[in-house]
């Protein structure tokens, strides 16, 4: 006769968070006061059909077409230099937040990638618009900033989890500490590197796009100039544009870092 195997034992912990997480939930409905009756009723459903309809036919004039392909190659441009900054950025902040150069020089470089972090890519563009301008150039700075918090920690995590034996290895037999680093821990984290690099990479192209809004130029700037002067057939062009773009980046950046997996998993 065989024996059923002994249930497990209750966990409170897990009703009791899960408990917390739906009153939660339940008071930001209560709190946030929402009127579905008039969101769902005909009149409003009628204005939103009316309003989507303006949308249709996108513009798709040879001009407006070459004036959307060139904020499309603007925003890709902002989002690749951004990104790129952030990625040399990253890298020089993970050696010292890794624990490699001392304690102090450890606080200190996860103090600003903490800060860095912290600030939202929307407020960096604001700031950066004030300090270089309306264009794309403040759109790549305020990516990269935020950027180089995000990659730099994560930067500094996967030399944190790295074997530290073959460095160590070199460094016995007499190399000097950058040769030691260079060929011994870089090639093992290099791959993780390039695939962190490459997955913020699909969330800058994203981020690149909405800049705009602020004056980050690109995508986004066109997006808002039409849709402030209630032109929807020209902003719907823009907006396929951005679906196309990000699609086509997501498409890339997937495959690659797929390539890259046997070299890091």
């Amino acid at each position: 006769m065989t024996t059923l195997p002994p249930r497990p034992p209750l966990c409170l912990r897990c009703w009791l968070a899960v408990a917390l997480i739906a009153a939660a939930v339940i008071a930001s409905f209560v709190y946030l006061g929402i009127d579905y009756g008039a969101l769902g009723s005909a009149e409003s459903l009628r204005l939103m059909g009316k309003f989507i309809a303006e949308f249709f036919p996108p513009d798709v004039s040879p001009e407006f077409l070459a004036k959307v392909g060139h904020g499309a190659l603007q925003t890709l441009a902002v989002s690749a230099l951004g990104t790129v900054l952030a990625a040399v950025a990253g890298a020089v902040l993970a050696l010292p937040a890794s624990g490699r150069i001392g304690g102090p020089l450890r606080h200190g470089a996860r103090f600003v990638l903490n800060f860095l972090r912290s600030v939202p890519e929307l407020v960096w563009a604001a700031l950066m618009v004030l300090a270089a301008g309306i264009g794309p150039f403040a759109g790549a700075l305020a990516l990269s900033l935020h950027t180089t918090g995000v990659l730099g920690r994560l930067f500094a995590e996967a030399l944190e989890n790295a074997p530290r034996e073959p460095e160590q290895a070199l460094a016995l037999s007499g190399a000097g500490p950058v040769t030691a680093f260079s060929y011994a821990s870089l090639p093992i984290v290099l791959p993780q590197w390039v695939a962190y690099t490459l997955y913020r990479w699909e969330m800058n192209i994203r981020m690149a796009a909405v800049l705009g809004f602020v004056g980050g130029g690109g995508l986004g700037q066109l997006l808002y100039f039409h849709l402030s002067i209630f032109q929807q057939q020209q902003a719907m062009t823009v907006l396929i544009a951005m679906f196309v773009l990000v699609t086509f980046v997501d498409l890339a950046s997937a495959r690659l870092r797929k390539s890259l997996g046997p070299a890091y998993a």
